[in-house]
């Protein structure tokens, strides 16, 4: 195929791409978005399959066959609930496909290759090792085989740097020495040990903010191969990936008021035993109990609900009775919003994604703004498995770590009910002062189990929260 057609399908892949994007932009387009950018990347590999320099397709087939397995398993074995458990490893297979190219490369070609193709395949060997091993650790926390709390030794950030510093400098040798292949494996062992470090002092729930960068350094891998490789659509992808994941991770820590040194550098989370002691005298005695037939007789005689989910929705795949209770709600006249913090749950997105799956309609998913502005009028707000989202500290004291940080308001409603298993503290480690305030109640339980309690209280079924 000439190589002018073959640009043509890039073309339209890159078209389909940013398209593909900036529909996702939006809850309401967001499915189109997707489908978009998958039509894209369609396009994208027919193109590729297309080129001349191919001389066999026993390997790719082979590639498919296994690529496809693997896909497989992740959505079967990984639900939606856990979307940021499939969008880690998909970074993680995205960083080492991304690295094995460059290996490959250079065991091809070594001392042959120039600088720039050289600088070219370090830059893309170094950070897609990184986005492997980063976004493995990422998994571990996520899906809590590792330890979700930040995980810290003596000396850990300045060790790091200089680890890092050191696997820069190999990179530059190379570049002008591009023959010394025992340099350039050991680049490769330092990339992978380096992915591993770096996010292993990362508490568990930011690791939104760490899969963004992730993302970005996948993406920029990728735009790397695409030089190497000579491939217009790689180069195209890959910017448009490390851009957007960028963007993204900034975006989230604007949201939490913390800044890309904080998360990275300062093991945020890490509860003391002694801080736990402090929590515990925080809420003694003051901490009022409520049942599922309280709730359910506060939600049956509100004019607005507003309800304000958290990882704790995701945790017990509660979405779909929340869903069902939102509907039967306002088939008795009460108006249901849904209050969507930027990082509520572990991903951007992630409470848009599990509550459309649930059938909630688009237009009752608020934002931040619209939802603080609507929270004062609420007869009733529902947090279910939120906390720091939720935490006023972030707006009273000036002194704490959340200090600062945009928070839903929801201590502004005239009740405010907190479905929680306990009062265990959420990724900042400091205790909330909403479980505690005058307007507000505990219900102690499954997200799920609590919910479907009070729907089968309203709908007049009589059965008992165990």
């Amino acid at each position: 195929m000439s190589p002018q057609v073959i640009n043509l399908f890039y073309f339209i892949a890159a078209l389909c791409f940013i398209l593909g994007i900036k529909g996702m932009t939006d809850p309401k387009t967001a499915r189109l978005g997707n489908i978009i950018a998958a039509v894209g990347m369609t396009v994208a590999v027919i193109g590729t399959l297309l080129k001349k320099e191919i001389v066999g397709y026993e390997l790719i087939a082979i590639g498919f066959l296994v690529g496809g397995v693997i896909g497989t398993l992740i959505s079967l074995f990984i639900p939606l609930t856990r979307l940021p458990e499939r969008i880690a490893l998909s970074h993680a297979f995205g960083g080492l496909a991304a690295s094995l190219v460059g290996i490959a490369e250079y065991y091809r070609h070594g001392a042959e290759m120039g600088s720039i193709k050289i600088a070219a395949i370090g830059f893309e060997v170094l950070f897609g090792s990184i986005t492997f091993t980063g976004s493995l650790i990422a998994f571990g926390k996520l899906s809590e085989i590792l330890p979700s709390p930040p995980i810290t030794y003596k000396f850990q950030n300045q060790s790091n740097i200089l680890l890092f510093v050191i696997t820069v400098a190999i990179w530059i040798y190379l570049i002008f020495y591009p023959g010394a292949s025992h340099i350039f494996y050991t680049m490769v062992g330092l990339a992978f040990l380096i992915g591993i470090l770096i996010v292993l002092p990362i508490g568990g729930a930011d690791m939104p903010v760490v899969i963004c960068l992730l993302n970005s350094y996948a993406g920029l891998a990728a735009s790397a191969t695409g030089f190497v490789l000579e491939n217009n659509i790689l180069i195209i992808a890959g910017a448009l990936d490390g851009g957007s994941g960028f963007i993204l991770a900034i975006l989230m820590s604007r949201a939490m008021n913390r800044s890309f040194a904080n998360v990275l550098f300062g093991a945020f989370g890490a509860v003391s035993s002694e801080s736990k002691q402090k929590q515990e005298e925080f809420y003694a005695g003051k901490v009022k109990v409520t049942t599922p037939e309280e709730v359910a007789y506060l939600l049956e005689n509100a004019r607005l609900v507003v309800v304000a989910p958290g990882y704790g929705l995701a945790v017990s795949q509660a979405q779909f009775v929340l869903g069902e209770l939102a509907k039967v709600l306002k088939s008795k006249g009460v108006d249901v919003k849904f209050a969507i913090h930027p990082v509520a749950g572990r991903m951007p997105g992630h409470m848009n994604v599990l509550l459309a799956e649930a059938g909630v309609p688009y237009e009752d998913l608020l934002e931040l703004e619209p939802s603080n502005a609507i929270l004062p009028e609420a007869d009733v707000a529902i947090v279910v498995g939120a906390n720091d989202v939720v935490n006023p500290l972030a707006r009273e004291d000036k002194s704490s770590p959340i200090a600062g940080m945009p928070i839903l308001d929801v201590d502004r409603a005239r009740t405010v009910v907190i479905i929680k298993r306990s009062l265990a503290p959420g990724f900042a480690g400091v205790p909330n002062p909403l479980f505690i305030k005058e307007n507000s109640l505990m219900l102690f339980a499954d997200a799920k189990q609590a919910l479907q309690e009070i729907l089968n209280n309203i709908k007049g079924v009589v059965s008992r929260l165990h």
